[in-house]
């Protein structure tokens, strides 16, 4: 056992209702991030450029994602994190309205981009949910609050493709601004009282999350499996809309959105994931999702001419990234209690960062080897996640034991 895994009893539990509300904020929040990525291939017709170019939306939106993880999310220790939310939500609204207005591809980048930095109200959520819940139940809950949000990028997908095949790619981002409002008012008026948790001043939080990652060698291991999943889950969908709709599949935007409807398998795993974690099987349960990912990319290597191994390919890989994330976030939020949203921010800054570089490497590997090179970086990313997690196997478990034990003695 890990010291994460410790479960401490409480005799308070969270309201479902809450934790219902939660995951659906956060769904909707994410889920602007991700509306563009089955509609690529349609936006560069429109918009006059190469497919190459598209990806780099997705890009932008990583990119703005991580500068708001880095300006914003650490705000969630010092302010009241119900005002903060709200506001936010009506930011992305208004970037959701420019997108869908933009006359051209630059404009629809840098309006991409800043609901990319907003939509990190995700993130403030997430260790909201894991401060309001009693301890022997914070992964459950934070597994629960995650399902939400996987479902939301995973949905986007499909939802997107299907309006766009209905109407245009533009009303996407008009009915996401429309979303992002309603959940604004509902959240201002349904979520409870959250003081500062601190009171350091804004540079010094900032500061702090650096030292975190310092003095914090499992944050640090699990920043690792966190960026190399979210890397490989970018590689994915960044380059896949390339694949089917060129030869032999020739889907449109409608079909391919559809293929989101695979990932569904992760949202599930997200509330086993969680489960796994209060019960004190973290780190073996890490280690099976990693090697899930791997083996989904031997599976996606032959998906090129097999839409059967393609779908199989996407169960596995969701299933894999989506498992090992929320064991990832439930780890690092018994850290620090009061700095849970500075922990969210050096862990999902680097997801995200390394997400954008997924991305752009998805879109350099299909343009110099195609669906091959694709498969040959996300196995790559795999690998390197894997070696992390031996390493940790190897030299953190008897120091890690010992940390059990002893706080195993605190607790009794």
């Amino acid at each position: 056992m890990y010291p994460a895994d410790i479960a401490v009893s409480s005799p308070r539990a969270l309201d479902r209702r809450l934790v219902l509300l939660l995951a659906i904020a956060c769904g909707a929040a994410v889920a602007n991030l991700y509306y563009a990525q089955p509609l690529l291939d349609v936006i560069a017709r429109d918009l006059g450029v190469s497919s190459g170019a598209a990806g780099l939306l997705v890009t932008a939106s990583q990119v703005g994602y991580a500068a708001g993880l880095v300006l914003l999310v650490p705000l969630g220790d010092l302010v009241d994190r119900r005002r903060m939310v709200w506001r936010l939500l009506l930011v992305t609204a208004a970037g959701m309205v420019v997108a869908g207005l933009a006359p051209s591809f630059a404009v629809l980048a840098v309006a991409i981009g800043i609901v990319g930095v907003t939509a990190v109200v995700a993130q403030v959520l997430v260790p909201l949910a894991g401060t309001l819940a009693a301890d022997h139940e914070r992964g459950k809950v934070v597994g629960n609050v995650m399902s939400g949000l996987l479902l939301g990028i995973l949905l986007a997908r499909t939802a997107s493709g299907l309006i766009a095949a209905a109407t245009s790619w533009r009303t996407v981002f008009f009915l996401g601004a429309a979303v992002m409002v309603v959940i604004a008012v509902v959240l201002r008026r349904a979520l409870p009282p959250t003081p500062p948790a601190t009171d350091l001043p804004y540079r010094a939080a900032l500061r702090s999350v650096v030292a975190l990652v310092r003095d914090e060698p499992l944050l640090r291991r699990r920043m690792l499996y966190g960026a190399a999943g979210m890397a490989s889950f970018s590689v994915l969908w960044t380059a896949i809309a390339f694949l089917l709709s060129g030869a032999p599949f020739h889907y449109g935007e409608g079909t391919i959105g559809l293929f989101g409807l695979a990932g569904l398998a992760g949202a599930v795993t997200a509330q086993g994931a969680g489960r796994l974690a209060d019960r004190g099987h973290t780190h073996t349960a890490t280690g099976l999702f990693l090697v899930t990912i791997a083996a989904a990319w031997a599976l996606l290597a032959l998906g090129d001419r097999s839409v059967a191994l393609l779908i199989a390919g996407i169960i596995v890989l969701d299933l894999g990234i989506q498992g090992q994330h929320i064991l990832n976030q439930n780890t690092i939020y018994t850290l620090a209690p009061d700095a849970r949203s500075r922990v969210t921010t050096a862990y999902m800054t680097s997801n995200f960062t390394f997400g954008a570089l997924g991305s752009a490497g998805a879109s350099l590997a299909w343009s110099a080897g195609g669906w091959g090179a694709v498969s040959a970086l996300g196995l790559g990313l795999a690998a390197i996640a894997l070696l992390g997690w031996a390493h940790e196997h190897v030299t953190a478990a008897p120091r890690d034991a010992q940390a059990v034990a002893a706080a195993q003695e605190t607790i009794a």
